[in-house]
């Protein structure tokens, strides 16, 4: 295994993070934030003297890498990504214990938008942290929505196609196609079309009412699909115009990407085309109609029920985790369908989390063949996607993941209710976090928080975000003794 290629990776990604520091630095000096401008500029030297000492010392001989070691450079590099980037928080005194800030911190590279705070400005409605750290707080959903690794590679001066080892294992989804022949180039677009759509949602918030600050918090965590909030009510107190616009690319966020450059290069058919697109679309319709109607005895208004619904079942089917409304107050039919979604997420190749739409549909066609199989054994049937084969072992993996994916959840629920919480509450903040969804119901639902949780618990859940936003795999193989073995 080529380990000098994988640390030499995460130096060049930990430059990268000094430099990202250097946004929220600018935002405390705009705002006077002068001691936490001086820790974020301290926190930067951390991060260029880690990369430096990584990229450095331990310089490559070969750059040949391959899928085991592209899985283990994933997950190393947001341990070390996470590990800095917490400090901040607790040099500038605004969230005294490490393991809240590295719990805040995961959640937020993880686009999870899970939160331990809880002081809000009585005032103002804002949470009582300066705005430097509030922006750096919400930026971290940006820099993890799409994926840090898949920026270094877009900049990276060499390109190779073993680079797409590293796509596949940080960008979610039972599989990952290049949308053109090199990696690099595949990563540029990537990232072009990511920071267009954000640079549109934040237009649009602006134009609807919010403050230049406030939009470009909410764009970042649409974007990123991670949801920290920074009102007390989270979005309620935004114009319905804000709230339509927030909804609206939630939705657009859980759709893949290569969809996309589909778009973008005129094969509108093959987008139209895509099964997965198609089932995304109806169950969020189904689900908002079925909710508007549910809820509709709530607000009085099918008008302002229908926003509502739209808002919470995109929030949740594209794990934000933004709220226009306490849905945990809602009927336990709503809730039902909303926490259906907190397991499927949206599409593969999104910034989305969860399970996936495709490997629900492989599952379900894959099930459904089983089922022929008893009734007619003799008959020979193959399991298709957008009218093409799928291999036998895309098949096996999907059912292999979804087994150990079960797995961890069960062992999450398991280990985090030691503390004392209602089933309901240690269930859904298990699903939620797992599947960086955010908000659960009970105690961590859209008007509550994790702080209650222990120290044990929030390690755990931190660990379980980290798991489902690298699908499992990569930070598995890191405790994997036979990993580090040569062979």
């Amino acid at each position: 295994m080529n380990y000098r290629m994988i640390f030499s990776t995460v130096g060049k990604v930990l430059f990268v993070e000094a430099v990202c520091f250097v946004l929220p630095f600018l935002v405390s000096l705009c705002y006077g934030e002068f001691m936490t401008m001086l820790w974020f500029g301290v926190c930067a030297l951390i991060a260029l003297a880690s990369g430096f000492c990584l990229s450095f010392f331990l310089k490559p001989k070969s750059t040949a890498i391959y899928s085991k070691e592209g899985l283990i450079t994933v997950a190393l590099t947001w341990v070390f990504m996470s590990v800095i980037g917490a400090l901040p928080f607790v040099m500038t005194g605004a969230v005294p214990s490490y393991i809240d800030a590295l719990f805040e911190t995961v959640s937020g590279f993880t686009t999870t938008g899970a939160s331990i705070l809880t002081e809000f400005d009585p005032g103002t409605g804002y949470l009582a942290m300066d705005k430097g750290l509030l922006f750096w707080r919400s930026f971290t959903h940006w820099i993890g929505g799409m994926g840090v690794l898949v920026f270094v590679t877009a900049i990276s001066g060499k390109s190779s196609d073993r680079q797409i080892y590293i796509l596949k294992a940080e960008i979610p989804g039972p599989t990952m196609d290049k949308i053109v022949p090199r990696s690099r180039d595949t990563a540029k677009i990537l990232y072009l079309m990511y920071f267009g759509m954000t640079i549109v949602t934040f237009i649009l918030l602006v134009c609807g009412g919010m403050s230049f600050f406030d939009g470009i918090i909410h764009a970042l965590g649409t974007a990123g699909t991670g949801g920290f909030g920074i009102r007390v009510d989270g979005c309620a107190s935004y114009s319905p115009f804000c709230q339509w616009v927030i909804a609206i690319f939630m939705f657009l966020f859980g759709v893949n990407f290569n969809l996309y450059y589909l778009i973008l290069v005129g094969k509108i058919k093959d987008v139209l085309k895509s099964s997965e697109l198609k089932l995304y679309v109806l169950l969020v319709v189904l689900a908002t109609a079925a909710i508007s109607i549910n809820i509709l005895s709530l607000y009085g208004s099918f008008g302002v029920a229908l926003r509502h619904s739209f808002f919470q079942v995109a929030t949740i089917s594209s794990t934000t985790g933004f709220s226009s409304a306490n849905f945990d107050t809602w009927p336990a039919f709503s809730k039902a369908i909303l926490l259906f979604f907190m397991f499927t997420g949206a599409c593969a190749g999104s910034t989305a989390g969860g399970v996936k739409l495709s490997r629900v549909m492989l599952l379900l066609k894959s099930g459904n063949r089983e089922l022929k199989k008893v009734l007619h054994p003799r008959t020979a049937s193959v399991v298709k996607a957008d009218g093409k084969k799928v291999d036998e072992s895309v098949i096996s993996a999907t059912g292999n993941y979804l087994a150990i994916y079960l797995a961890c959840i069960l062992v999450i629920f398991l280990a985090i209710s030691v503390d004392g919480f209602n089933v309901e509450t240690n269930f859904t903040a298990s699903v939620s976090c797992f599947n960086n969804v955010g908000p659960g119901f009970g105690a961590v639902g859209p008007s509550g928080s994790y702080a209650g949780y222990s120290a044990f618990s929030k390690i755990v859940l931190t660990l379980g975000m980290l798991l489902g936003r690298l699908e499992i795999y990569p930070l598995l193989l890191v405790f994997i003794p036979n990993t580090w073995i040569k062979r």
